[in-house]
């Protein structure tokens, strides 16, 4: 890494404190429903159907 680089990283106003990521869990939900709640009336979101939500719980953690 040059010189720059690195003090530059190391300034203030660094982006390491800013975005989705780096909210706490509880604000991350409340944003993630809002757009899940947008969705729906929108129209757009997917609904499982029974068949489509079984072969997901079937899945639980297999990779």
């Amino acid at each position: 890494m040059t010189q720059q680089k690195q003090s530059s990283s190391k300034k203030k106003g660094s982006t390491a404190n800013r975005g989705f990521a780096s909210m706490d869990e509880q604000k991350q939900r409340e944003i993630a429903s809002k757009g899940g709640h947008a969705a729906h009336e929108k129209g757009t979101a997917h609904e499982f159907t029974p068949e489509e939500a079984k072969e997901a719980g079937q899945k639980g953690g297999k990779k």
